[in-house]
């Protein structure tokens, strides 16, 4: 049966597939191309010591050389440690360039990074059977074929290179030593130049094989393109959920803010004390229960409480009231029915008290399935 088209890995890879890969540790590396510029590293080091040859050879010449027949065990001694020490002190000039041409190398072709995940055990790594299988793979057979083909190019090129020069090197053992080590370092810098040449081709086939297989590795279908984007903006059904509640939050704000305008009208304002404002409208024989003109939370509670103050309209502060009023309606409705006792309570003491009554303020009872937290759970819940 075959398999369908869209699971097919046709597309190019997207760019959190790129970053999921490298946490993983899949990064595009090239051994050849460490291997060239490492090389080139190298004969550059060997042209820059063409100059200093006469003194490394005089110092070489020292390493041999004793003052007196006296103390010869300490002389040999203190030799070896001059030269040990000067082997350290070329290494490290050698060897710190050609780590820091490995690090630019690498972040040339792949990038530098560092993969934690690397550093983990991993049982397959010392599973022979697991390194028998990697062996005997596709991959294993391709690193075989390269393997030969490089050393095949690289050996060609030296053997016709020296059966060019073998004549001329062998009459150097007629010629001084001076003039034999320039003109072997010369041959050298001519051997490794041509090998450069090669190994420059190969290591851009490399490159290229390497980018190539790497690229096809993180290759997607239209599935996985279609199953990363839902990962990352959401199922669609959620996207519209989210804009609809978006859209319903816009409005109510835009409700809210057009609202202010009619605080004139309002016949008292309930508070708690900031956080909460609530304006209602109720007079002495209208229909109904009391409206709801303007409620607001926060800063938009504050502007409410300021513009009541400044139209006279008197601020009662009840906490459970002014919630509960603010979670169970909604502006230019009606007041909950379960609320008309304790709004009727705080109305008829604003009557009076408007009305210059020396009155105490009274107890609201709100009902205890519509006591809310200033985050609109029940405080019922919480208390529990």
């Amino acid at each position: 049966m075959a398999e369908d088209d869209s699971q097919e890995k046709t597309e190019e890879p997207s760019q959190r597939r790129i970053e999921k890969a490298l946490e993983d540790g899949q990064v595009l590396s090239s051994k050849e191309m460490f291997v060239f510029t490492s090389l080139i590293t190298g004969l550059i080091f060997v042209l820059g010591l063409g100059a200093f040859m006469p003194s490394l050879l005089d110092i070489w010449r020292g390493y041999f050389m004793l003052s007196s027949a006296e103390d010869l065990q300490d002389q040999i001694l203190q030799n070896i440690t001059s030269a040990l020490s000067d082997f350290l002190i070329l290494s490290l000039v050698v060897a710190v360039p050609i780590l820091v041409v490995t690090f630019a190398t690498q972040t040339a072709v792949g990038g530098l990074h560092f993969v934690p995940k690397n550093l983990e055990f991993k049982a397959s790594r010392i599973d022979p059977f697991a390194g028998l299988k990697r062996m005997f793979s596709v991959n294993g057979l391709v690193e075989l074929v390269k393997a030969v083909l490089k050393v095949g190019a690289l050996g060609g090129a030296s053997a016709l290179l020296i059966w060019q020069v073998l004549s001329k090197t062998l009459a150097l053992v007629h010629a001084s030593l001076d003039w034999t080590i320039l003109q072997i370092t010369g041959d050298l810098v001519l051997l490794v130049s041509s090998l450069l040449v090669v190994l420059a081709c190969i290591a851009a086939l490399d490159y290229a094989y390497s980018h190539y297989t790497h690229i096809n590795k993180l290759r997607m279908s239209i599935q996985d393109l279609k199953d990363e984007n839902k990962d990352s903006e959401g199922s669609p059904e959620v996207k519209a959920r989210i804009r609809r509640i978006q859209i319903e939050a816009s409005r109510r704000t835009a409700k809210a803010a057009a609202a202010l305008n009619d605080i004139d009208q309002a016949t008292a304002i309930i508070t708690n004390p900031t956080h909460f404002a609530v304006a209602l409208r109720y007079a002495p024989g209208d229909k109904g229960a009391p409206k709801i003109i303007a409620m607001g939370r926060g800063k938009l509670a504050e502007k409410i409480i300021e513009k009541g103050q400044q139209a006279g309209i008197t601020v009662f502060r009840s906490p459970l009231l002014a919630r509960a009023i603010y979670f169970t309606g909604d502006i230019g409705q009606e007041i909950n029915d379960r609320l008309y006792s304790a709004v009727a309570t705080v109305l008829a003491y604003i009557y009076r008290l408007d009305r210059g009554e020396a009155v105490s303020e009274p107890d609201v009872d709100v009902p205890v399935d519509l006591m809310f937290t200033e985050d609109g759970r029940p405080a019922a819940q919480v208390e529990r």
